[in-house]
């Protein structure tokens, strides 16, 4: 089984609680107004990845608490997203999983039976809100499928982690201004 994958960050704490593993999937029919990762919108970019070659890299990824999903959109690749999330929560790690779709229209697929977090509902640019942690606008929703985690984890704030790679590309991600943020370090390269 084959997963298209935008990129993979291996350690993060910025994707939710704890230090996470993230993917974040190719492809997304959405098109979220001011959406933030528009290159992860197209079906054909980002590069594919045998699933099994995923999971044993998680697997050996020491001192991660779990992994979290993100897109483009998850749900858009669910045979993927159910068998690594299963293996994940089998190997006793926790799985958070972004989508924006509402659960109301994904309640049936079967991979949600794998998912302790579920936060569901698309970017809205117009109700954006940056106050709770994960989240971009106030629609979108918390679901705790599992006992593993509970309101008590949406006492923390919305982290961004900046990446420069050794080409001198700069990587965002987390949740924030990312606008802002881009200002201030144009600001700071100019000078």
């Amino acid at each position: 089984m084959k997963i298209r994958v935008n990129r993979i960050i291996k350690k993060t704490k910025a994707e939710g609680p704890g230090v996470r593993y993230c993917i974040w999937f190719q492809g997304c029919s959405r098109h979220c107004k001011g959406c933030w990762a528009r290159e992860t919108w197209s079906f054909e970019a980002g590069k594919e990845y045998d699933v099994d070659e995923i999971i044993e890299d998680i697997l050996s990824t020491k001192g991660i608490e779990g992994v979290t999903f993100l897109g483009g959109e998850p749900f858009e690749q669910t045979e993927a997203l159910e068998i690594i999330a299963s293996k994940v929560q089998h190997a006793g790690m926790s799985v958070v999983c972004f989508t924006g779709f509402r659960l109301e229209e994904i309640k049936t697929q079967n991979c949600l039976k794998y998912i302790d977090l579920l936060i569901d509902g698309e970017f809205r640019d117009n109700e954006k809100d940056y106050s709770r942690p994960w989240v971009g606008s106030k629609n979108q929703r918390y679901h705790f499928f599992t006992e593993r985690y509970n309101e008590n984890i949406l006492k923390s704030k919305n982290k961004i982690e900046v990446r420069v790679q050794k080409n001198g590309l700069i990587l965002f991600n987390g949740m924030g201004d990312f606008k802002k943020l881009k200002q201030k370090i144009d600001m700071i390269v100019k000078h």
